[in-house]
């Protein structure tokens, strides 16, 4: 008998009920915030045309935070769009604020390529537009020396590499004056 109950606790948890097998967990969750309840379903796991395509499910209302399976699903835009969201979801919920255009600028970088990148050492790696915005990151030496190896050229051009003052700022200023410490 104990060995039927240790059976069954390890395989029960394998079985599907019903509904999506990549599914692992379903949550009614009430959201009163507008003054009337509204209640909305937090479903933890994959398979987002799945969960889309269920019955009485909202298609056009439902979200997701994978920025993978919303990529595989409804395409680039909506993996950016995704990307946008979660950033400044997670950032309101530590106190911080980000502007949006920031945000959408670093979205626009990760998903360029028609494919999602993470900013990461490999996401930076397929990239493959500046030695020094690789350089910057992780695996300096790596990085440069696969570039000297290989001639990759990366023209430095602008103020900013160059360490050149621009004229923005109180530097327009006429009488402005630089302190002395």
């Amino acid at each position: 008998m104990y060995y039927v109950l240790q059976f069954l606790k390890e395989d029960l948890p394998k079985v599907v009920v019903q509904g999506i097998p990549e599914v692992s967990r379903a949550v009614i969750h009430i959201d009163e915030q507008s003054g009337k309840e509204k209640y909305k379903l937090l479903v933890e796991g994959d398979n987002l045309r799945a969960v889309m395509a269920t019955h009485g499910v909202k298609g056009t209302q439902t979200t997701s935070n994978n920025t993978y399976e919303v990529e595989k699903t409804l395409g680039i835009e909506a993996a950016r769009t995704t990307i946008i969201n979660e950033i400044q979801y997670t950032m309101v919920n530590h106190g911080m604020s980000i502007d949006r255009r920031h945000v959408m600028l670093l979205s626009d970088l990760m998903t360029y390529k028609g494919e999602v990148l993470g900013i990461t050492r490999f996401g930076l790696a397929k990239m493959k537009e500046s030695v020094l915005m690789l350089a910057s990151f992780e695996k300096t030496a790596d990085h440069l020396f696969d570039a000297a190896y290989f001639g990759q050229k990366d023209s430095v051009c602008g103020r900013f590499c160059l360490g050149v003052y621009d004229g923005l700022g109180l530097r327009t200023l006429p009488g402005s004056h630089t302190l002395q410490a």
